[in-house]
C-alpha cells in the first residue's frame, strides 16, 4: 500500500475549510501591531490615568481575540475546539478569582 493515498470509507465526513491566505494574516498582524501602539499611547496619555486599567484589558482581549481567532486556527476549526478552549479559559479565570477573594485581594485585609 506504500504510495498509494488512504481512501477513507464512504460513510466518514471530511470537513475541509479554507485557510486564509498570507494578506489575511499579513492585516490580522498589523491590526495587532496598530492595537499595541495603541496601548503604548493610552498609557502616555495623562488623561486616561483614571481609566488606565479598563482601557488596556479591553485592548489585551481584542489582542488575545485575533491571536486565538487566526493564528491558533479557532475561527477554522470545529466548534467543539473552540468551546473546550474558551471553557478551559472560564474555568482557569474563575478559578484565579476565587483565590483572589479567598486571601482578600480587593478587600485589603
Amino acid at each position: 500500500m506504500e504510495g498509494k493515498a488512504q481512501r477513507l470509507p464512504a460513510h466518514v465526513e471530511t470537513s475541509e475549510h479554507k485557510h486564509p491566505g498570507p494578506g489575511r494574516y499579513v492585516l490580522v498582524g498589523t491590526a495587532l501591531v496598530m492595537l499595541t501602539a495603541t496601548e503604548v499611547a493610552v498609557y502616555y496619555i495623562e488623561a486616561l490615568h483614571g481609566i488606565l486599567v479598563p482601557v488596556l484589558l479591553v485592548l489585551s482581549a481584542a489582542k488575545f481575540a485575533l491571536v486565538v481567532l487566526f493564528y491558533m486556527h479557532l475561527k477554522f476549526d470545529s466548534r467543539l475546539f473552540t468551546g473546550l478552549f474558551f471553557g478551559g479559559l472560564a474555568l482557569a479565570a474563575s478559578l484565579m478569582l476565587a483565590l483572589l477573594l479567598l486571601f482578600r485581594v480587593f478587600f485589603g485585609g
